[in-house]
């Protein structure tokens, strides 16, 4: 691990006349580290991940990527540098695989054949074979291939911070498995970091260096997966109950 990617130093985020859905957060991610955010819905997961890249910007406090405040950023130059990957992998109906893969490094200014070497190696990178899938369009996708599809536009551009809001939880639970597990592999090879929301600790405990456990809009824990299952943390024993015995 290096420098920190990302940073938030005492922030806080809520809505017009609504309570905070994130306060009083301090975190510093690493480069290179796989980051969860973990917790129950509205305990300010997505919230979190919004800040990082800008579609929200901080109450109080400020939020640092690669050592520079968000707001300091461009938000075109900030997104540039990081992926973002949600439920359904979020393509362009209307344009075919190679097209919603290839989109940010046409966006960069990539010349065609650059592109579509591009486009070739991050089907390959997420096990998809593109004389069979660059032609075709989403809704001809299962919805593993669409999830698979979202993963390699969002590193098509290599950008070195990797944004995934519960990007397997509309699978089937034979599919979720069979993609976290593809998953879990890649993210070792990437070398990124990667900041991965979900509200199932299985999937955490699958592929996580750390977990950042969020209740009630703040961090109630920080640490590794066999921490969290010791801790005596409310939230974290709540969580812990969730898992089979045999793994707990």
């Amino acid at each position: 691990m290096s420098a920190a990617a990302v940073e938030f130093r005492g922030v806080s985020f809520s809505g017009p006349g609504a309570p905070p859905r994130v306060e009083d957060l301090d975190l510093s991610i690493p480069s290179g580290e796989l980051l969860v955010l973990l917790g129950r819905s509205g305990s300010g997961k997505t919230t979190t991940l919004k800040l990082i890249n800008r579609l929200l910007t901080p109450s109080r406090g400020e939020v640092l990527v690669e050592g520079k405040t968000t707001t300091a950023w461009t938000a075109i130059e900030l997104r540039r540098r990081i992926g973002y990957v949600i439920q359904e992998g979020g393509l362009f109906p209307h344009f075919d695989v190679a097209r919603n893969v290839g989109l940010v490094p046409v966006l960069l200014g990539w010349d065609p054949d650059r592109v579509a070497e591009r486009v070739r190696e991050m089907l390959e990178l997420v096990g998809l074979d593109p004389r069979s899938f660059a032609d075709r369009y989403p809704d001809e996708l299962s919805g593993g291939e669409r999830q698979r599809v979202g993963v390699a536009r969002a590193l098509a551009g290599d950008p070195p911070l990797l944004l995934m809001d519960e990007p397997f939880g509309a699978l089937d639970p034979p599919t979720r498995t069979e993609i976290r597990s593809e998953f879990a592999t890649l993210a070792r090879s990437l070398g990124k970091t990667i900041v991965f929301v979900t509200h199932d600790l299985h999937e955490a405990l699958s592929f996580a260096d750390r977990i950042a456990l969020l209740a009630r809009s703040r961090l109630v824990f920080l640490g590794g997966a066999q921490g969290l299952l010791e801790s005596s943390e409310p939230e974290a024993r709540a969580f812990a109950r969730t898992l089979p015995r045999r793994l707990q």
